[in-house]
């Protein structure tokens, strides 16, 4: 009884996000442009080909190491620096993702770090399960509307590379679908592009949801932060939540050596070929402030 009180509870709240609240353009845009992916993905087994998936599967990886690596712990932390040619470059896998142009993702989780688990954090857990995994997105009003622009990303806006994507991030995504179709039809089109982003796109989302309900925490952070295994899997070394917001400069995030880290090792790869440099970690002295009291 128990867990279906939970299930129906996740599964009501989007109707209370959505109604009674205004919606504007952006809203609509972004609501369409999700809906139109999922039933993208919905033709998936009709249009299935070993060569497609294959598509998919390293898409998916490309750009979903493009937010890991490069929105993430590059941009948003500076957690480690490349030469920056290759650092445009990892970024531009990131939009690829179409989870929005550095500037924008950037600037949202600068303030999630900034207000974690209260009224102001963008994807606060506070107002459900559902509303911090993607109703966040569905609301702009409220994603912008609290910290009046983009005023924490000062470092990214004075790049004219950066301003260029920010202006056209999705412009990029239809390019990229054309080509898909150009080269192999509606089975490219329905898995590099539906499957691929549907599934890249949720992973993302439960670094946000997930990651702030489930698991556990091995450090102090006053927050909602956990540490959740398989998401430390799927999201490429991300579940490791607890971890990051304990040392959220920190490159590494599965600290432990059975922490799967799979965004670490492409890090440590880079450093070891001269490429990444100033790469961040937590010291000892460090992680023994923050851990966790126990009696």
């Amino acid at each position: 009884m128990g867990l279906l009180k939970v299930w129906v509870t996740i599964l009501m709240t989007p109707c209370a996000n959505f109604l009674g609240r205004k919606w504007n353009l952006l809203d609509l845009v972004t609501a369409g442009m999700f809906l139109s992916v999922h039933c993208l993905a919905l033709f998936a087994p009709f249009y299935f080909t070993w060569t497609a998936f294959l598509v998919a599967f390293w898409l998916a990886v490309v750009t979903g190491f493009g937010i890991t690596l490069s929105y993430h712990r590059n941009l948003a932390h500076r957690s480690f620096r490349v030469p920056k040619l290759l650092e445009y470059l990892f970024a531009y896998c990131g939009v690829l993702a179409l989870e929005g142009s550095p500037i924008e993702w950037v600037s949202t989780h600068r303030y999630h770090h900034q207000f974690t688990d209260t009224e102001k954090d963008a994807h606060s857990p506070l107002k459900g399960f559902w509303y911090s995994h993607m109703g966040w997105i569905l609301d702009s009003s409220s994603r912008f509307g609290r910290y009046g622009g983009l005023k924490n990303v000062e470092d990214m806006k004075k790049q004219p590379f950066y301003v260029f994507l920010h202006h056209t991030f999705m412009l990029h995504s239809f390019v990229l679908a054309g080509i898909l179709y150009a080269v192999g039809g509606l089975p490219f089109l329905v898995w590099g592009v539906g499957v691929r982003m549907v599934v890249v796109f949720h992973i993302t989302l439960f670094v946000n949801s997930a990651g702030h309900t489930w698991g556990y925490q091995t450090w102090n952070t006053g927050d909602l932060s956990r540490n959740l295994w398989w998401l430390g899997l799927v999201a490429l070394g991300e579940g490791w939540h607890n971890n990051h917001h304990a040392f959220e400069y920190s490159a590494r995030q599965g600290l432990e050596w059975w922490q799967i880290d799979l965004t670490w090792y492409i890090i440590k790869f880079l450093e070891a070929l001269g490429l990444a440099t100033d790469v961040k970690v937590p010291s000892e002295a460090h992680r023994k402030r923050m851990a966790l009291k126990t009696e």
